[in-house]
């Protein structure tokens, strides 16, 4: 029996016709009969928008957050408090004090919004791993992405607090979630902070399934290089991508260039909206 990947987009920087838009990112991932969360958005915005699509959230099975920036695990309270106990897959990572500096201006705190205590008060029962979690045969996590491209490299304005001294996050927090289907991977990115290539090749490696069908979320292209942006579609032409639907962090000018490449390979990937694949 062919395999279906219900994708539905619960919170994104832009929106669907009359759905809230927010800076941050939520997928809900239905596959083999589970319901996965990947993220939790920067606030309420994932649980007003899931209440509006008729999505009940206490029927949810995992939550995997994908780093531990505000703006994906923001709305982590709100979600608990529908689902009560639930298994958080993560890194260990996420717990690092993290911070951004823009424009040379004082770090501003960009980390986690809330104690551990408090969201585990709450039911969260947090699995935290550096290596790939396993949620069935065919589901998986990534665990740390191995940087492997020569241009995909760190911002050096994301920050973490170590010893009382700021240090560039290596970000190793950094999690994409895969789905081994029999059309193919689809991998769902929170920001591939990593690299998008870096985190598709990772998983053709993890799974040893060539076919990457789909690539769908943030893509962390919103200030690369034009130089960047291009050896970026040279590789997920090598790749071979079929569907590429791109979020929150990706950027309009990359998007755009992206758009003209891949043509109707590409979508934007907005809050609100709900499809299957393949």
């Amino acid at each position: 029996m062919k395999m279906e990947v219900r994708i539905t987009t619960l919170s994104e920087n832009t929106a669907n016709y009359g759905f809230l838009g927010e800076w941050g990112l939520s997928i809900l991932v239905e596959a083999e009969g589970l319901k996965i969360l990947v993220d939790t958005g920067l606030s309420f915005s994932a649980v007003h928008n899931a209440q509006k699509m008729g999505i009940d959230l206490s029927t949810i099975d995992r939550i995997m957050l994908s780093h531990g920036h505000a703006d994906h695990t923001g709305g982590l309270r709100e979600v608990l408090k529908i689902t009560g106990e639930m298994e958080v897959i993560a890194h260990p990572d996420i717990w690092t004090a993290k911070y951004v500096r823009r424009n040379q201006e004082t770090a501003q705190y960009i980390g986690v919004p809330f104690p551990r205590e408090e969201l585990e008060s709450l039911g969260a029962r947090f699995n935290l791993a550096r290596e790939p979690v396993r949620i069935t045969d065919n589901i998986m996590t990534s665990g740390e992405i191995p940087m492997v491209t020569v241009y995909e490299q760190l911002e050096n304005n994301l920050l973490i607090m170590k010893d009382s001294v700021f240090q560039q996050d290596p970000l190793a927090d950094d999690l994409a979630l895969i789905i081994n289907t029999d059309f193919g991977l689809v991998v769902i990115l929170g920001c591939a902070h990593r690299g998008i290539v870096n985190t598709l090749r990772h998983a053709q490696k993890l799974t040893g399934q060539e076919l990457v069908y789909a690539a769908i979320g943030g893509t962390h292209l919103f200030r690369a290089s034009d130089e960047r942006i291009e050896q970026t579609i040279v590789d997920l032409k090598d790749i071979g991508i079929q569907k590429l639907g791109v979020s929150h962090c990706t950027g309009f000018r990359a998007s755009a260039r992206l758009a003209q490449e891949f043509e109707d390979v590409f979508f934007l990937n907005n809050a609100g909206t709900s499809f299957m694949l393949p």
